[in-house]
């Protein structure tokens, strides 16, 4: 049976995790007895507002207006949320939803079908990539300033449910009538697994839901397969999810015995201490954890977990500083609270929550890390030396704002022109990749993978002129100086497109970390055996300015 320590008694891991208070876990509402003066208070406010007003407030409007700004005292991420907002809120924890099954994105106010979900509702019906949504149930939706959140509102719904949708597509003479059954679609954690390198396998994850281990233990297994020996786990703009995901997932790489996370809180029953089982099934592989400033909650519980045990290498930038764990608890109008019932502490003993005494600075703190530097110099990090905390092998790190990479690697800015930004402002990016695969997709759909699909394209130079001639026709200026600094970047990211649009999400992470210095590192780092683990002081010296190294590009300049 797979087991783990909370304290000196031996106990399941799925048993422990259960006493965890998991980030979004379910929670019951107690009668604490009397109510105190302030209850009291705000009850007569109330009641003297409803019956004096001058004129006739609705209450129970003044209070749900009210609630938000009421937990928002209390701390950042403690929150209401209104029933008609809490199913699609826990939709995307709960892996998967009601809907007809299509990714979309909407170009010149248009909804366009990226691509029907194998197997799901729309694809059964004959929907396809490159198909335009210009009417749901008869309404047009065609150049009416939709959005990306009500097309959600207008896709999904109850399952079983119908929906009539009008397409039009390219080089059919009539608009196209489709009725699409919905139907229950799993949402994916994972947006890319594949072999990145000679025996490394690459996994993007994009959050810890419910179904976020399943995938990536799958994932782990088919790399292996594959022939990947390590592991780089990208964790950037994962903004987290659910704290027992995050203890699964990084168990697997574990040995028995080794602190995952701990969380303290208020009451005796929010307090526990997760220990690795040792039964994880990738014990003996490297590993690298790619992080950035975006990077939270279950996110840092990962990083932290691989990171205190000195068995792997995080590479990137500073992470985002969540350390609270809130405890989902739904109420009997339907509408939930979830409320910070906990504070979780990495192996070493560190909480990474960053202070949030200053609510506005707490909501500028990304903005003033770019400001002082800190996106691009490691030296620039700022740290507590109140809060020094020491690996499981004699490495310092820090707590209090986010977890430090052992790697640093600044955000790479090249190729970032005044062109690139205004032809990136107008999505004409989006806009070029559409047009050219709605003209080529018969051909383009030939390809069977990644390799295949960029021999049929043009080459760099000629698909650089084609799209200088189309944006110059949306207005941009031809300025060549700018476009020949761009230019790699920008055909690296028309080919990612194009290979989205063609083969799915996993061909448009293949292509553009072909360009991703932080990827680079790991795969360096992997292959110069300096992930070996453990992580040591004397393998991996950390200066106390800041705990990190910074990557040299191939110049050998420090970046």
């Amino acid at each position: 049976m797979d087991r783990l320590t909370k304290g000196n008694i031996w106990i399941p891991l799925i048993a422990a995790i259960a006493f965890v208070v998991g980030i979004l876990a379910g929670g019951l509402l107690q009668d604490q007895g009397g109510r105190s003066d302030g209850e009291k208070k705000l009850s007569n406010i109330l009641n003297l507002i409803g019956s004096e007003y001058v004129d006739v407030v609705d209450t129970d409007s003044l209070i749900e207006e009210s609630l938000p700004h009421l937990l928002a005292s209390l701390d950042p991420h403690s929150v209401y949320i209104p029933a008609k907002d809490l199913q699609m809120v826990n939709e995307e924890l709960d892996g998967s939803f009601s809907g007809v099954g299509v990714h979309f994105t909407i170009n010149s106010d248009t909804i366009v079908v990226i691509e029907a979900t194998s197997g799901g509702p729309a694809e059964r019906v004959g929907i396809k990539a490159g198909d335009r949504i210009i009417a749901v149930d008869g309404e047009n939706v065609a150049g009416t300033g939709i959005t990306n959140d009500d097309v959600f509102q207008l896709l999904r719904g109850e399952r079983g449910s119908i929906v009539k949708l009008s397409i039009k597509r390219s080089g059919a003479p009539k608009t196209i009538d489709f009725e699409v059954t919905r139907g229950d679609i799993p949402v994916a954690s994972i947006d890319a697994d594949y072999m990145i390198a000679d025996n490394i396998g690459y996994i993007r994850v994009n959050k810890f839901g419910r179904t976020t281990y399943d995938e990536f233990f799958q994932a782990l297994f088919a790399l292996r397969d594959a022939g990947a020996k390590d592991y780089i786990i990208d964790l950037r703009g994962n903004t987290g999810g659910l704290l027992e995901t995050s203890v699964l997932m990084a168990n697997e790489f574990l040995p028995r015995g080794q602190k995952i996370v701990e969380t303290k809180g208020r009451r005796e029953q929010e307090n526990s201490t997760i220990i690795s089982d040792g039964l994880g099934a990738f014990k003996d592989s490297r590993i690298t954890v790619l992080i950035d400033e975006t990077s939270a909650s279950s996110s840092e519980i990962f990083a932290g977990a691989i990171q205190d045990n000195d068995r792997g290498l995080v590479i990137g930038r500073r992470s985002f500083g969540k350390g609270l764990v809130q405890n989902q608890i739904d109420l009997p109008d339907g509408s939930a609270v979830r409320l910070t019932v906990a504070r979780y502490y990495t192996p070493s003993g560190r909480c990474i929550q960053k202070d949030y005494s200053d609510a506005k600075s707490y909501e500028n703190d990304l903005y003033e890390r770019y400001s002082h530097g800190e996106a691009f110099e490691a030296d620039s990090i700022k740290f507590d030396d109140t809060k020094q905390f020491i690996t499981m092998h004699g490495r310092t790190v820090y707590g209090g704002g986010g977890i430090t990479p052992d790697i640093f690697v600044p955000n790479d800015t090249t190729g970032i022109t005044k062109y690139y930004v205004n032809v990136v402002n107008q999505g004409l990016l989006q806009k070029f990749t559409l047009e050219y695969v709605d003209n080529n997709r018969a051909h383009l759909e030939e390809a069977f993978d990644v390799n295949e699909l960029l021999a049929m394209l043009p080459s760099d130079l000629q698909l650089i002129q084609q799209f200088v001639k189309f944006t110059k026709a949306h207005g941009v200026s031809t300025q060549w100086s700018y476009i020949n600094s761009s230019a790699p970047l920008i055909a690296n990211q028309l080919k990612a497109l194009i290979a989205r649009d063609i083969l799915g999400l996993n061909a448009y992470y293949e292509i553009t970390n072909m360009m991703d210095t932080t990827i680079d590192s790991a795969i360096q780092q992997l292959k110069n055996g300096k992930a070996d683990f453990p992580i040591t002081e004397s393998n991996r010296p950390a200066s106390k300015a800041g705990g990190t190294h910074a990557v040299a590009d191939s110049t050998g300049l420090v970046k």
